[in-house]
Order: C-alpha cells, then sequence, then structure tokens
C-alpha cells in the first residue's frame, strides 16, 4: 500500500517485449507475399547476422475494393522464409482467394523467446483495437495426420471458408507410360495442397498410360481411382487429400470420393464451437 514517501514498482518484461515488437512491425510496410520477396530474405538475414532466421510475421490480405485486413499473426521457430513459403503454397492452392491479395510483415527475432511466446503478445496487442480474421481458425495448420482425418471440423474454420481447389493444374505429370507409384508422387509434387497416400508395393507394378492432356487435380484423381485395386479411394476433405484403402468409409469433412466405381460428392459436416473454446484442429494453435 502506498503511501506518502513508498509504493511498489513491477517490471512487465513480457509487456515491454509486446510494446516493442507491435511498434517495430507497425513501422514496416506490407510486402506481397511472392517467392520473390521471400527469397530476399535469407541474404537479409546473413547480412544481419541471423543464422536461424526464426522471428515473427504478419499476413494481410487486400480483397478487391476493400481495405486491407490483418488476417494472421504467427512465429517461426524455424526459418521465417520457408514458413512464409508454406502460406503461400497453401494460399494458392485454395477456392475463394487470390495470392495476389496478400502482403506480409516480419521480423527476425534472434533471441530466443520461446518461453514467452512472441506471436501471443501481438495477437494481444492488436486485439486491443481490432481483430484478426485467421487466428484460432486452423489456418497455420501443416498436415495434422492420420488422426485428423475424421475430424468434424468447426463451422468457423478456415478450410470450410476455403477449401482446396481441384480445379487447379497439376503441374509436371509426365505423359506416356510409367508405374501408378510414380504417377502418384507426380501428382503431389505438382498440387500445391496435401495428398497423403498409403504406400502399396502393387502400385510399383501396375502400369499406366497418362494422357497428353494436362490435368487439373479433380481429373488426376479420377484417372487414378480408374486404376485403382477394390478397396481403396481417393477422399477429397476440405484442406487436403488422401489415399488408403478403407473404401467405403466416409469422412465427416470430406467433398468428394474418387473410387474405381465413380466418383461421388458429399456435403462437409461442421459444428458449432463449445464456450471459451480454442480450434483443436491448430494442434498448438499458432505456428510451430
Amino acid at each position: 500500500m502506498a503511501n506518502g514517501y513508498s509504493d511498489q514498482f513491477r517490471l512487465s518484461i513480457t509487456e515491454a517485449l509486446s510494446t516493442q515488437l507491435y511498434a517495430a512491425l507497425k513501422d514496416l510496410e506490407p510486402a506481397p507475399l511472392t517467392q520473390e520477396n521471400l527469397d530476399a530474405l535469407t541474404p537479409q538475414a546473413e547480412r544481419l547476422g541471423l543464422p536461424s532466421r526464426s522471428g515473427v510475421y504478419q499476413l494481410f490480405r487486400q480483397e478487391p475494393g476493400k481495405e486491407r485486413q490483418l488476417t494472421y499473426v504467427g512465429k517461426a521457430d524455424e526459418p521465417l522464409p520457408e514458413r512464409l513459403g508454406d502460406h503461400l503454397y497453401k494460399l494458392s492452392g485454395r477456392e475463394g482467394i487470390s495470392i495476389d491479395e496478400m502482403s506480409f510483415k516480419c521480423l527476425f527475432v534472434e533471441e530466443d523467446l520461446s518461453s514467452v511466446s512472441p506471436e501471443k503478445m501481438l495477437i494481444k496487442e492488436h486485439l486491443k483495437t481490432g481483430s484478426i480474421v485467421w487466428n484460432n481458425r486452423g489456418f497455420g495448420n501443416n498436415d495434422p495426420g492420420r488422426n485428423r482425418d475424421r475430424t468434424t471440423i468447426k463451422d468457423t474454420h478456415f478450410d470450410l471458408e476455403f477449401p482446396i481447389d481441384l480445379s487447379r493444374e497439376v503441374v509436371g505429370v509426365t505423359p506416356g507410360v510409367q508405374t501408378l507409384h510414380d504417377v502418384l508422387w507426380e501428382i503431389k509434387r505438382g498440387i500445391p495442397f496435401n495428398f497423403r497416400f498409403k504406400h502399396s508395393a502393387a502400385f510399383k507394378q501396375l502400369v499406366v498410360t497418362v494422357p497428353d492432356e494436362k490435368m487439373t487435380a479433380d481429373e488426376a484423381f479420377r484417372f487414378v481411382a480408374h486404376h485403382l485395386p477394390e478397396k481403396w479411394q481417393i477422399c477429397a476433405l476440405l484442406g487436403w487429400v488422401i489415399m488408403y484403402d478403407d473404401s467405403p468409409s466416409t469422412y465427416p469433412s470430406a467433398r468428394r470420393y474418387y473410387r474405381p466405381d465413380g466418383v461421388s460428392t458429399q456435403i462437409p459436416k461442421t459444428r458449432k464451437p463449445s464456450k471459451n473454446e480454442t480450434d483443436e484442429d491448430e494442434g498448438s494453435q499458432l505456428d510451430e
């Protein structure tokens, strides 16, 4: 309790860091989220003597005729260019959004701030004056693994608003005769979203003829499904695609099934979030 000649002082290191991080990012101008701009980050970090290239970043979206919005705040324990590259890759393969709408800011943070969660401090500062569109909505996920394939997502999830774009052209598929195993890997490398499939020795023996015409992801999956053995299926979920020998199993968030006997569609199931619930689909909720 204060009196005329004494009082208590508490120094908040996290509050000071939060304020400084927020101010440092605020002084930067967003740059287009392009591979060219991301490639420029590595030599910059080298000139500054920052070998880990870890840090924090912000993503912005500006739709035509609208003001720019802060969409996501994250951190990268891995090199910033790689983490931002993951987002570039992900957003380039989504319906309802153009990569030309996206921009970013970032700060290299060489000191180990993991214990004080710098991205959470930034989020707290931003939420004092506005909102962040994609945090806590599953945007930061990489491949969540097989255990998440059957998750019923929340009706606010990023993947529901911006599902993977099955009309995207597959890049780099070699026409002509080759094994189904090789075709699967070329499709995986040629689409801007995750395609996870179970390996089978039979696919290395199964020879198919890939058409000369370019294929969309949808067409490529139809082609593969036509050559799959019975009980195999390709399932296009909202956020990624899987292929397993579990037909006719169904998945709550599936949009489309590709099976040897044909293609079928499904309206994805969603659920309402419970009170005060964080998005469990986000894993640790933010970028790790």
